[in-house]
């Protein structure tokens, strides 16, 4: 019984690791940095990622995201959650409302605010997507790939013994061996 003891308290790679499930502000700066040099709806998948990132939105949720949803003037965002969350009114801060102010003026009449070049929504798939693009084309020291169920977008595995991220929120499942 103390021989187990001391060896599960015995310094390994594994008691080191540290782990988080998110994507820290920097990383997602470098995929919306990365969005705009790369992709040809450069501003339109920024924003996307950004509004994803700090409303903690699901892809079907950014995807589904409507104008009458937001009120630009008074800086609210009303979010309809998917999977029995509770709908809530979030604060939109001034970088957000100036990029959801420039896509409202080049598409006008569309309902979705985030649509796609056939002037559909985007889909949830087409969000997964286009972030595993974007964060193989941001060299990110790790792969980003969809994740069903996680409670903030996108998620990430970086290597150091681990390898690997996911995107339904923008999420991270990190490991990192301590300094």
């Amino acid at each position: 019984m103390a021989n187990q003891i001391a060896d599960a308290s015995t310094p390994n790679t594994e008691n080191f690791t540290v782990k988080r499930r998110y994507l820290t502000e920097r990383e997602v700066e470098q995929l919306r940095d990365t969005a705009r040099k790369v992709s040809r709806r450069g501003h339109r998948d920024a924003t996307m990622i950004l509004v994803a990132y700090r409303h903690g939105l699901r892809a079907s949720e950014v995807c589904g995201l409507e104008w009458h949803q937001i009120e630009l003037d008074q800086g609210r965002l009303h979010v309809r959650r998917a999977k029995r969350g509770t709908p809530s009114v979030h604060p939109i801060r001034g970088d957000e409302i100036r990029a959801l102010r420039r896509l409202r003026r080049e598409n006008p009449s569309e309902v979705h605010v985030f649509v796609s070049e056939r002037g559909g929504p985007i889909s949830p798939m087409g969000f997964h997507h286009l972030i595993a693009r974007l964060g193989k084309a941001a060299k990110l020291p790790f792969a980003v790939h969809p994740r069903a169920a996680s409670s903030w977008p996108m998620t990430a595995t970086i290597p150091a013994p681990c390898s690997t991220i996911s995107a339904t929120r923008i999420f991270s499942t990190q490991c990192a061996i301590p300094s």
